[in-house]
């Protein structure tokens, strides 16, 4: 059996949402006297702007665009803009994982609109994109964080289209490029973008959203956090910090220090560029693996945040499903009680193996010593049977 790794990650935070904090992150640095007031006060509302004005400068989103907090996290943000959007074109779905498949089944069977083409694929593969019609509306995620398998880039997607592309980038945003002039509808969510708190969900639209939200009005009823108008125009405040429920203001201290963090290191460029950092580290360590693969099928498609692994060992890929979930499960148990990684096995939903987030606020240094604990856990529990 493989001898024992003695240097550790110092953060051994790998799960995929809620994810790792930024490098140097303490309580006590963040700002606090807005705390026990009303997010409706003056304190609160400029706080609240403020942590729009940082996302909307470190994102480099385009003038005209707005940003609005939501609640109930990235599902809250992705529900409210096909519950208030779709409905007047035909519709086209896209996905490849859990989430992907979620909003699928949100559409075709609690709007239940008549006119919807569904688009699939396996986990580690992606759906044929150059079958979207853009005269409808087009329906994605951006990165299957449950899979591993993201769009390559926005050049499938038509500059002329008449439809609203909806994207749910929440394991994408902050750590991949965004070409926002092809997207109408990005959806995030603190707590995987930036390793924020939980709970509050982020929605960006274009003009051309806004657009469709103030001439279209959904035939069924709207529940209160999902409406975006009034008196068929938009509620401006919304985009500006005044939210539609309470927001936890500890919460938005949080991403107002990840977000002045990530401003201070360059931007989301810099972002950018320690995920794609952490994600080499990976593909290198798998080139050597005579074990371990990517989930995904090929590069171009391979996510740099939410990184998903298979077991190509014969060993492994002989026994039942049932036996490679327990493999798998002994392997991610290991890797917790040695305080090197936590909670960084698969989906449940998907392919036994492993998942390691490395998106912009692991380091590096991190991921490298990560890697010889995986050989070591996988090794161990294969020597056990």
């Amino acid at each position: 059996m493989k001898q024992k790794p003695v240097k550790k990650p110092n953060c051994p935070n790998f799960s995929s949402g809620p994810c790792a904090k930024r490098p140097g992150w303490k309580a006590e640095n963040l700002f606090t006297d807005d705390l026990g007031r009303s997010h409706r006060s003056v304190l609160g509302h400029e706080r609240l702007k403020l942590s729009i004005d940082l996302m909307k400068e470190v994102l480099q989103v385009p003038d005209g665009y707005r940003i609005g907090i939501l609640p109930a996290s990235d599902t809250g943000a992705i529900e409210t803009a096909l519950w208030s959007m779709l409905g007047p074109r035909g519709v086209d779905m896209f996905g490849w994982e859990t989430f992907g498949k979620s909003w699928i089944a949100d559409v075709t069977t609690q709007l239940k609109l008549p006119d919807v083409r569904v688009f699939e694929a396996p986990y580690g593969e992606l759906p044929d994109l150059t079958q979207a019609d853009f005269d409808r509306d087009i329906v994605f995620t951006w990165n299957g964080t449950t899979s591993g398998v993201k769009v390559p880039n926005g050049d499938w997607i038509a500059a002329d289209r008449k439809g609203l592309t909806i994207c749910d980038a929440t394991s994408a945003v902050f750590a991949m490029e965004m070409p926002w002039d092809k997207l109408d509808v990005v959806t995030f969510s603190w707590q995987k973008a930036l390793g924020g708190e939980g709970a509050h969900g982020v929605m960006v639209v274009s003009p051309r959203a806004v657009e469709r939200l103030e001439s279209y009005e959904p035939a069924w009823p709207m529940p209160k956090i999902f409406r975006l108008t009034k008196g068929g125009k938009l509620i401006e405040g919304i985009f500006v910090g005044d939210t539609i429920n309470t927001p936890s203001m500890l919460c938005v201290e949080d991403i107002i220090d990840a977000l002045q963090w990530a401003k201070d290191i360059g931007g989301v460029k810099a972002l950018q560029q320690r995920s794609q950092n952490n994600l080499k580290v990976l593909e290198d360590f798998v080139a050597s693996s005579d074990w371990l693969a990517f989930l995904a099928k090929t590069k171009e498609i391979r996510s740099n945040t939410s990184v998903c692994f298979v077991i190509k060992d014969p060993w492994f890929t002989a026994k039942t499903a049932e036996e490679k979930a327990a493999i798998a499960k002994k392997i991610v148990k290991l890797l917790g009680e040695e305080k090197v990684a936590y909670d960084c096995g698969s989906y449940r939903d998907a392919p036994a193996g492993l998942r390691i987030w490395c998106g912009s606020t692991v380091e590096t240094d991190d991921i490298k010593a990560l890697c010889p604990w995986l050989d070591w856990a996988y090794r161990t529990v294969k020597a056990e049977g």
